[in-house]
């Protein structure tokens, strides 16, 4: 008999809303993105200044080997020098963008490296790196969320050295799962000492704030060896975990093709494993923040949860609301209020946009009225709980109840299963529902109403 955490909804309910659904990082998603065919024109549309802060994204693309379940934006290859030539467009790239948009010289409170495997780079590229941004924008003097995500197969004491020089107090630590049978099936061979050993590294350089991420529903994972995972990573003591569930979408990412799918685990498993992970993260001091997220009560996303400020963005969950994300280097993908832009997925287009002295912009999403207030709501959903129609409604100044009279008669099906509470004060979802958070904003998504036909994304529970 599997034991379930009474949060864990019953496996009849994962069954009836366990459809392809956006994560909702952004509203409207990537999906409605359209062909950009002059970057100068969109940027002098939409380039209006803005006081709000700033937060960075900067994607390094390179991998040294491919793990066969990702489905990011990637270059496999060993050959750092390749760093060089990426950081040379990467300076390039950050002196367009402070001529071209008026309020890139806002002040910076986030700054975050994505891949890919920023920790490709060597320590000497990394110190580079850190001193192109510095000089070239305003950091926040209060101080700035300096994050990375790193490979620990690939993170000695010089390289989490130079990231604490360079300013970063956050790393986000790659491991899916501790059992060498399923990272021989995933073909990431990651021996749990190296975990540690990074771990370690990143600590006694000053990096204190350290993040795991799992993902659970992998080839040959079991009960079992899912709990040892978690039992081997809560050893570290992390300040969070995401703990994400597998999706398999062949067609989109070809590597995963490569993986043995009489191997995965049945969904009744899945659920059985993220049902133990909720139960034992709560007896260790993890709070669950939503989706696939968990913090402890110090951490500053739990926080964040508490006095409203949590949002998404592009990276996910996030502790500063209301700033504008510049997203450089390839695929980068910008959020502005009242527009979304992306660069080229291709690194040779990539560069020759810089060479040109272009923005290699590519992709836009200009962003209506109603968008706007569909993407508060959404946020507010998946973030911040519960929600007051009367705050919402001066907000925007509308008639919520009104505005969303079809959608709020969708939201019923929830109700009658326990996963939300909606009155005419406004909607709290319960604890079980955050599991379906995905699935209630859906509702709400009127772009993804009009196209009427299946949707590309992952399962969402």
């Amino acid at each position: 008999m599997i034991s379930r955490n009474t949060l864990i909804p019953e496996y009849s309910l994962v069954q009836k809303y366990n459809v392809p659904a956006p994560r909702y990082t952004s509203y409207p998603t990537a999906v409605e993105f359209e062909e950009v065919s002059n970057p100068e024109e969109l940027i002098t549309t939409y380039n209006r200044g803005s006081q709000r802060p700033l937060s960075l994204y900067f994607h390094i693309p390179f991998c040294f080997s491919l793990c066969w379940y990702c489905g990011c934006t990637k270059i496999i290859t060993k050959d750092q020098d390749r760093g060089d030539r990426y950081l040379d467009d990467l300076e390039r790239e950050m002196d367009l963008l402070l001529r071209r948009w008026s309020h890139a010289s806002s002040e910076v409170v986030q700054i975050h490296f994505g891949g890919g495997t920023p920790t490709f780079l060597r320590p000497d590229q990394i110190l580079r790196l850190g001193e192109a941004i510095s000089s070239r924008f305003t950091l926040s003097g209060s101080g700035v969320e300096y994050s990375v995500e790193v490979d620990p197969r690939h993170c000695d004491r010089e390289r989490a050295e130079a990231l604490a020089q360079i300013g970063c107090n956050r790393a986000s630590l790659g491991v899916q799962d501790t059992n060498p049978e399923v990272q021989e099936a995933i073909h990431r061979i990651q021996p749990f000492e190296q975990t540690a050993e990074a771990t370690h590294h990143l600590r006694a350089a000053g990096i204190h704030d350290i993040n795991f991420d799992l993902i659970y529903g992998l080839p040959r994972q079991t009960l079992d060896t899912f709990d040892k995972t978690l039992e081997d990573v809560l050893t570290l003591e992390p300040n969070r975990l995401a703990i994400y569930s597998y999706a398999h979408l062949p067609n989109l990412m070809p590597s995963q093709r490569l993986l043995n799918e009489s191997e995965f685990p049945s969904p009744e498993m899945k659920l059985a494993m993220i049902s133990g992970a909720v139960g034992k993260l709560q007896t260790r001091g993890m709070y669950f923040i939503g989706m696939d997220h968990f913090a402890r009560e110090d951490d500053s996303l739990y926080k964040a949860l508490q006095d409203g400020s949590l949002q998404r963005n592009f990276q996910g969950y996030s502790t500063f609301a209301e700033t504008d994300m510049f997203a450089l280097g390839m695929s980068g993908i910008s959020q502005l209020d009242e527009l979304y832009y992306q660069n080229s997925k291709d690194l040779g287009s990539y560069y020759q946009a810089i060479d040109n002295g272009e923005l290699p912009i590519v992709k836009k999403l200009p962003l209506t009225r109603d968008d706007r207030i569909r993407r508060d709501l959404i946020m507010r959903i998946m973030c911040r709980q519960p929600l007051s129609w009367d705050d919402f409604s001066q907000t925007w100044e509308i008639d919520s109840e009104s505005y969303f009279r079809r959608e709020l008669a969708e939201l019923e099906p929830f109700v009658g299963d326990g996963l939300l509470k909606l009155d005419q004060r406004g909607l709290t979802v319960s604890e079980t529902g955050r599991f379906f958070l995905r699935n209630m904003a859906m509702v709400f998504d009127a772009r993804l109403r009009l196209k009427g036909e299946p949707v590309p994304f992952s399962k969402a529970v």
